[in-house]
Order: structure tokens, then sequence, then C-alpha cells
């Protein structure tokens, strides 16, 4: 029995649910708890993509509704990983609140769901292209959450430390995001954009005939791996400038918005990217 569109509002508040319980947990401690429902949410949320996915006969990822499908369920996932790398009890309510917005736009305007699929997307390249390159987004949301954090105003963090001070020291558990781990995001979503795009060069050689044509789309994505380029070579170049490569981070993240849909509501690729297939 296959599940369609309609079913999604259960799977959908199931798995939010236990996200929630999940971010909950992480805020008190308890981990194993926290891992558990998360892990748990995810497999729901899954199985509803993998059910779409055998109803469809083909991965939904051809309207922004389905590949806002899995950028909700990738969010959760990134917020697992780094929690469980550097136990930030914040990221889980990130990637909940963050996953519960994308599901709200669905469930509120939900697109067109069908078989049909243009001759382009019956590539085997495409499937890997638009996961990896949701897998990267959900990586940078985060990291640039975290970009935020260390740009606010002094006073606020000086009043958040000296709350913590007079808190029981547990250097095992980390709260603060500290610069070498948000590099570390940006190198692993910048990676995986790069592999997405070379996933995106292989499919557009099979479905067009060549491997990079400068469409809209394909601009807009140079111009977005090049910002995070920025950002990494200003990091290691000029390390003490701090302010500066954050703000080249949040600039990079409003192109990379540009990119994933700003792209539609251009005129020049209205009727002329090859990419607008959803509209």
């Amino acid at each position: 029995m296959t599940l369609g569109w309609e079913h999604f509002i259960y799977f959908a508040i199931t798995a939010v649910v236990l996200w929630a319980i999940g971010a909950g947990a992480a805020w008190k401690e308890k981990r194993a708890v926290a891992y558990t429902a998360t892990i748990l949410g995810l497999l729901v949320f899954f199985s509803f993509i993998l059910s779409m996915w055998v109803s469809l006969e083909h991965p939904p990822l051809r309207t922004m509704g389905e590949t806002r499908l899995w950028y909700s369920f990738f969010l959760p996932m990134t917020g697992i990983i780094v929690y469980s790398r550097w136990k930030y009890k914040w990221i889980l309510s990130f990637s909940t609140v963050l996953s519960l917005v994308f599901i709200c736009v669905n469930l509120f305007k939900p697109e067109i769901h069908s078989k049909t699929l243009m001759p382009a997307l019956q590539s085997p390249w495409f499937a890997p292209h638009v996961i990896v390159y949701m897998f990267a987004y959900a990586v940078l949301g985060a990291a640039t959450l975290m970009a935020v954090y260390h740009l606010l105003p002094p006073k606020f963090l000086l009043k958040k430390e000296s709350r913590n001070s007079s808190m029981p020291d547990n250097s095992s558990s980390p709260q603060t995001p500290d610069l070498g781990s948000l590099d570390n995001l940006v190198s692993v979503g910048l990676a995986f954009m790069t592999v997405g795009m070379l996933f995106g060069a292989l499919w557009a050689k099979e479905a067009w005939g060549h491997y990079w044509a400068w469409d809209p789309k394909e601009t807009w994505a140079a111009i977005t791996w090049f910002a995070y380029l920025v950002y990494i070579h200003v990091r290691i170049a000029r390390p003490r400038s701090v302010k500066a490569s954050l703000w080249i981070l949040l600039a990079a993240f409003v192109l990379l918005q540009m990119c994933w849909w700003g792209i539609n509501y251009l005129p020049a690729a209205q009727g002329a990217s090859v990419h607008t297939y959803n509209m």
C-alpha cells in the first residue's frame, strides 16, 4: 500500500513531536532520549518520502514542495550529527523549528505531485545531485546560525557567559559554538556542494549534451560556491578578521537562497533556464 500527499500531515506531526522531544531532552542532558527520539522522527519522516517515491514511481525531487521534503528531513539529520559531535544543546531545537517551517509551507501551500517526468529528469544523476545539494544546504544552514551567534552584540554574550559561569563546569558538554566548529561545518557543507555540482555536471551532460552552459541556475550555483570558498580562504589567510569572515558567510547564505529558489523569480530565468521545469 502506497500513501499519497494527503497522508503527509500525519507523518509530519509524528516526526515533529519526536524531534521536539529529542530537542527538549538535549537541553536536559538526556542524551539517550535525544538520540532515540530524533532518530525515530527521522525514520518516520523518511518512510513517507519512500512511500511518495513508490507512489510517484520516481524520487520526489521535481517540484519545490518535493525538495522541501528532503530539506525538512536533512535538517534534523544535520542537527543530530552536530549534536553527537559537539554536544550543542541548541542545535536540535534549531533544526526542529526550521524543519517545522518548511513542513508548514508544504502543508499550507502544497505543490502538484505528478508521475510525469520530462526526459531530462529521468537521468540517474538527477536524484543524487539534488539529494547531496539538500544535505549541503542543511549543513550550511546550521553554520549560518552559528555565524549569527558570533555576531550577536558583546553585551548579550557577556550576560550569557556570566550566567553560565555561575553554573557547574561541564567541559565535556561545550555549549558555545567555537570558530573551529563553524569552519568544520562550512567545509563539510562546501564539500557536499562540490560533489553535488559534479553530479549536476554529469546530469547536464547526459540530459543536454554539455557539462556546463552558464544557465542562470548554474551561474548562481557557481557564485554561491565561490562565496563559501572565499569564506574559507579569509579564515585561513586572515584568521583574526573574524567579523568580516562571518559577514561573508551570511552573504553566502543569502546567495544560496537565491540559487535554490530565488532564481525562479528572475526575468532571466523565465522561459530561458532549463532549471525552471518545476514552474
